[in-house]
C-alpha cells in the first residue's frame, strides 16, 4: 500500500514538472517576440521622425509599415523565428535607411555651410565696400570699386589686366547710374557710365594749383538731359551720316535721323546717351582703370547686326591717360566709328573761352564740307587755308572768316593704325600742356561754337567756344563715299582706337 502511494506521488511529481517546464518556454517564447515587436516598433518611430524632419529618402514609406504587420502576425501567431529573421532584416533595412538619412543631412549641412561662406563672403565684401566710400566721399551710388592686380610693364600698352576682383557687366542694370574715380600723382579724373563719359579731369597749372579742364556738370543726372555730348563716348557711327541712310553689301540701310536730314553722332540715341555696364574699376595705385562695356543689338538706331563694345580708361605713368575703345560685329557686317567727346580749356572749365590757347595738328589735309557739314568726297590741302595748324598757333589766328569757329575734319599725318603724336595744345596762361596720340585716320576739330547758355560745373554758364573737341576717327560720312577709309567691321572681326592723353606744365 505504502508503495502505491509512493508511485502514485511520483507520478504526479513528473506530470507537474512537464506543466511547468511547458509554460516556462512558453513564456520565453512570447517575451522574445514582445522584445522583438519593440525593437521594430522603436525603428519605425525612427525612421517617421526624420521623415516629419523633411529628410525622405526612397523605401521610408514601407520601413514604416512593418509594425502593422507585426502586429497581424501576432494574431496569426506565425512562427517565432521566422519572425524573428525577418524582424531583424527589416531592422537591418531601416538601419541603412536610417544611415542614408544621416549622410543626406550630412551633404545637406556641407551645402548650408558652403551657403553660409558665400553669405559671409558676400557681406565681407559689402563692408570692403562700404570702407572704400568712406575713404572716397566723391563716390556714389552704383559704383564698383574693385581690386586690380595689374602687372603689366609696359605702360603705354593696353594688354588685359589680370584683376583678380572683377564684376560682372549687365547691360540690363539701366538704373545704376554712378559717378566713378581714377586718381594717380596728379591727375584725378571722374566719370559716369552714362555715355561711359568723363565727367572732370584736375590736374594743377604751373603754379601748382589743381584745377578741372574739361567741360560738364555738376551732377550725373544732368547728363541723361545733354544735349551736346560732354566728355561722352559717341557712336555706333561718330560724327555725321549724309541724309541718314547708307548702302552696305547691295542693301540699304536707313538710320535715324537727328540732326536735320543726317544722322549725327549715331542718332537719336547713340552710345553717349545709354546706360554702360561697370566690368572693372581699380581707384587708384600703380595703373588705375575703370572699363564700360554695352551690347548694341541688331537694328539699333538703324545700324545691321549686334555689336558689342568696350571702353577702357586707364592712368598710365606720370600725368597720361590712355583711353581703348573696342569694338566686335557678333554677326553681320556693319560700320563702326566711335570718338571721345570731351570738350577740354587748359585754362580751367570756368575760365573762359580757349581761343587763345595755342595748337598744332599734324594733319596737311582736310575734308571740306557743305552746308549740312556733309563732306564733299574731296581731300584738300591745308596749307594757305584757316586750317592751316602745322605748326603751333593760336586759335584765334585765322578764325576771322569762320563765323562758328572750327568744325572739320582733318586727315592726320602718318600711318593709319598706328599710334602718332597728332596734336598739342598749349594754355600759356596757366601753363598747361596737352599732346594727343591716337592710331585713327581722321581727326575731328571743334571749337565749340554751339554752345549756348548751357549751365554747367559750380554755377558756370558755357557760351561759344568755352571748350574745344579734338575727336580722333575716321572720316565723316565714309559710308557713303568709298574713297575714305572703311568704317564696316566684317562679323568676327574687330575694331580698335587707341588715344593717349599726356600731361605737362610749360614756363
Amino acid at each position: 500500500m505504502a508503495r502505491v502511494s509512493l508511485l502514485l506521488c511520483l507520478v504526479i511529481l513528473v506530470t507537474l514538472g512537464v506543466v511547468v517546464t511547458s509554460f516556462a518556454n512558453n513564456v520565453e517564447v512570447q517575451s522574445e517576440h514582445v522584445e522583438s515587436s519593440k525593437k521594430v516598433t522603436k525603428a519605425h518611430h525612427i525612421c517617421k521622425d526624420k521623415e516629419k524632419r523633411g529628410k525622405k529618402v526612397n523605401g521610408d514609406h514601407n520601413a514604416g509599415s512593418d509594425g502593422k504587420e507585426n502586429k497581424k502576425d501576432e494574431k496569426k501567431k506565425h512562427d517565432v523565428h521566422k519572425k524573428e529573421g525577418e524582424h531583424k532584416k527589416n531592422e537591418q533595412d531601416v538601419h541603412i535607411k536610417g544611415v542614408q538619412h544621416e549622410k543626406k543631412d550630412d551633404d545637406d549641412d556641407v551645402k548650408k555651410h558652403g551657403d553660409k561662406k558665400k553669405s559671409v563672403k558676400h557681406h565681407e565684401n559689402d563692408n570692403d565696400s562700404d570702407d572704400d566710400e568712406k575713404k572716397h566721399k566723391d563716390k556714389k551710388n552704383g559704383e564698383h570699386d574693385e581690386t586690380d592686380t595689374d602687372d603689366d610693364k609696359d605702360d603705354d600698352s593696353d594688354d588685359d589686366d589680370e584683376d583678380e576682383d572683377e564684376v560682372d557687366g549687365d547691360d540690363k542694370e539701366k538704373e545704376n547710374i554712378g559717378l566713378y574715380e581714377l586718381k594717380k600723382g596728379n591727375l584725378t579724373v571722374k566719370f559716369t557710365n552714362w555715355g561711359a563719359s568723363i565727367m572732370s579731369l584736375h590736374f594743377p597749372d604751373k603754379n601748382g594749383k589743381s584745377g578741372d579742364i574739361v567741360l560738364g556738370y555738376d551732377s550725373v543726372k544732368s547728363y541723361e538731359t545733354d544735349k551736346v555730348y560732354f566728355g561722352a563716348t559717341v557712336g555706333r557711327v561718330a560724327n555725321r551720316i549724309g541724309k541718314a541712310h547708307f548702302k552696305l553689301n547691295g542693301k540699304e540701310y536707313k538710320t535715324v535721323a537727328n540732326d536735320g536730314k543726317n544722322t549725327l553722332h549715331g542718332g537719336k540715341k547713340g552710345f553717349g546717351d545709354v546706360v554702360w555696364a561697370v566690368t572693372k574699376h581699380k581707384y587708384d595705385g600703380k595703373k588705375p582703370h575703370i572699363v564700360f562695356t554695352y551690347t548694341s543689338p541688331d537694328g539699333d538706331q538703324g545700324f545691321p547686326g549686334e555689336l558689342i563694345v568696350t571702353v577702357k580708361y586707364k592712368l598710365v605713368k606720370d600725368n597720361e591717360l590712355s583711353v581703348v575703345m573696342e569694338a566686335e560685329a557678333k554677326d553681320q557686317a556693319t560700320p563702326v566709328n566711335l570718338a571721345h567727346h570731351t570738350y577740354w580749356n587748359l585754362g580751367g572749365q570756368n575760365s573762359g573761352d580757349i581761343l587763345s590757347e595755342e595748337i598744332q595738328i599734324l594733319g596737311s589735309s582736310y575734308t571740306p564740307v557743305d552746308g549740312e557739314l556733309i563732306p564733299t568726297g574731296k581731300i584738300s590741302p591745308v596749307k594757305r587755308t584757316p586750317y592751316d595748324f602745322l605748326q603751333p598757333r593760336p586759335i584765334k589766328d585765322n578764325m576771322k572768316d569762320l563765323k562758328t569757329g572750327y568744325d572739320i575734319n582733318y586727315c592726320l599725318d602718318g600711318k593709319a593704325d598706328k599710334m602718332r603724336k597728332i596734336v598739342e595744345l598749349v594754355d600759356k596762361k596757366s601753363g598747361r600742356k596737352m599732346e594727343l596720340s591716337a592710331n585713327q585716320p581722321g581727326l575731328q576739330f571743334y571749337t565749340g561754337g554751339m554752345l549756348k547758355d548751357i549751365k554747367g560745373k559750380n554755377g558756370t554758364v558755357y557760351q561759344a567756344f568755352a571748350g574745344l573737341c579734338l575727336e580722333t576717327q575716321s572720316y565723316p560720312d565714309s559710308v557713303n563715299n568709298p574713297k575714305f577709309p572703311s568704317q564696316i567691321v566684317e562679323p568676327g572681326k574687330n575694331y580698335k582706337h587707341n588715344m593717349l592723353f599726356k600731361f605737362s606744365i610749360v614756363s
